[in-house]
């Protein structure tokens, strides 16, 4: 598909372009034969990579042409083994005490970087905490953490360019931390207030930013992931040296846009890293309730789309495998598939009580012995590049400086009510309007149910 759209640029030039050639005929073929020209219109350029070796030396002598595809020849009636005989292995290079593996293949990170990488994760650590407890005094109405997958955050974020494009879930405020969204910058988001820039108009948490190339949240689940096959096909159109990134959870993969947005991907082959966190938990629902398969980057295979599974607690792991991820999606304009094994340490979000599911020891040797933000800190520190003045240090600047945001946010103006049907249409429709009108009028009989802090 690649090669043909070299020749036309357009849908309609391709389309007349695929008519003339006389590819519908089907032919029996020794191995060794030309390959078809059905084979060259029905097979894209990395669907070539199959390998057709895993059949006896019998069955290889033929292979047979059909429209949807070349497949060989076989007499002997077998079914696909429902699972691989052995458990897809996970990437690591730090053990739990924060020494490197021995044999451990990564990308070297220099000292400014690793000390970077770790001062950012103290601070989305501290952020999550204080924000929550703002919540939980009533200052917020929602909020959600990030707590145990610190690493897979800020690592992931440091792998990337700037000018490469990130889709999240809503687990991923890390990553916009690291591009350079200030605290300051969060706070008024979660206040909804005129600094906001989406106006007060989302719920707490629902961050982006156009500046930094990270997309707005977005509530619906899984959503983002077709959209970011279609924006990396734009990308690869425009010939960028860039790539997306879309960040989901082991629930998404559930939802049909899961895998419509692998297969968009993998046909077009458009430029995009799919990084799944798989954290164990759909909210209260267990991955063994979710699916029967190997997790989730076996399901990649399938789709004909490269995959690794990685310890998303390890910061060095993350760091290198999304390196190696975002060089072979941009070099070789393919879709890559990344599993981030982790844990969600806190709850799902304010709004529950994940002790009514979870074994709370289990959840307490998850957020204390497998702590990402804590292996990372025990390498930097074998390194020289870390100590208790340090920390004690950094942690105090960023505790005063997630305060004064919050307490400078509270003070910060509601946008007006006028906002709430603003920046969409050039001119407001007719019914935008009668809502608008509705809205007052209750608000005039009932005005005691309406906040006093936001101007009518």
């Amino acid at each position: 598909m690649e090669m043909l759209f070299s020749k036309s640029r357009s849908l309609n030039h391709f389309l007349q372009y695929w008519r003339t050639r006389k590819c519908w005929h089907q032919y029996y073929t020794k191995k060794s034969a030309v390959i078809s020209i059905q084979q060259k219109c029905f097979e894209s350029i990395k669907a070539g990579e199959l390998q057709l070796d895993n059949y006896d030396e019998d069955d290889q002598q033929q292979t047979l042409n059909f429209p949807g595809g070349r497949v060989p020849i076989t007499t002997r009636m077998k079914f696909i083994s429902e699972s691989f005989e052995k458990r897809l292995p996970c990437y690591r290079v730090l053990d739990d005490d924060g020494y490197i593996i021995p044999g451990s293949i990564f990308e070297q990170v220099k000292k400014g970087l690793a000390v970077n990488m770790y001062s950012t994760m103290v601070a989305l650590q501290i952020m999550d905490t204080i924000f929550y407890e703002a919540q939980r005094q009533g200052r917020l109405s929602f909020y959600l953490t990030s707590t145990g997958e610190e690493a897979i955050n800020i690592a992931s974020a440091a792998a990337l360019t700037p000018d490469d494009i990130v889709l999240p879930q809503y687990r991923e405020p890390g990553v916009l931390l690291w591009r350079g969204f200030t605290l300051q910058e969060f706070a008024d988001q979660l206040f909804g207030n005129k600094d906001d820039y989406g106006k007060g108009r989302q719920m707490p948490i629902h961050y982006g930013s156009n500046k930094l190339n990270y997309f707005t949240v977005s509530s619906p689940l899984t959503t983002q992931l077709p959209q970011a096959a279609g924006v990396a096909y734009s990308l690869k159109m425009d010939k960028k040296e860039a790539c997306v990134v879309v960040y989901f959870g082991d629930g998404s993969t559930s939802e049909g846009d899961f895998h419509a947005g692998l297969n968009f991907a993998a046909v077009m082959e458009s430029p995009v890293i799919f990084l799944c966190r798989n954290n164990g938990w759909a909210i209260s629902t267990p991955v063994t309730e979710q699916f029967r398969s190997d997790g989730i980057a076996i399901k990649g295979q399938a789709y004909g789309i490269r995959s690794i599974r990685v310890d998303g607690n390890d910061a060095l792991a993350v760091y290198s495998a999304i390196r190696a991820a975002r060089q072979m999606a941009i070099k070789e304009q393919r879709p890559i598939l990344v599993e981030a094994m982790t844990y969600r340490v806190s709850h799902h979000s304010t709004s529950d009580d994940s002790t009514k599911y979870r074994c709370v020891k289990e959840i307490e040797q998850w957020g204390t012995e497998k702590n990402p933000v804590t292996r990372f800190r025990k390498w930097i520190q074998t390194n020289d590049w870390w100590d208790d003045q340090n920390e004690t240090k950094l942690r105090g600047n960023i505790r005063k400086q997630v305060v004064e945001a919050i307490q400078a946010a509270e003070k910060v103006e509601k946008p007006p009510l006028t906002e709430l049907f603003g920046d969409v249409y050039d001119k407001v429709p007719s019914n935008l309007q009668e809502q608008e009108r509705f809205i007052r009028d209750t608000i005039k009989r009932y005005p005691k149910e309406y906040p006093s802090d936001v101007p009518v």
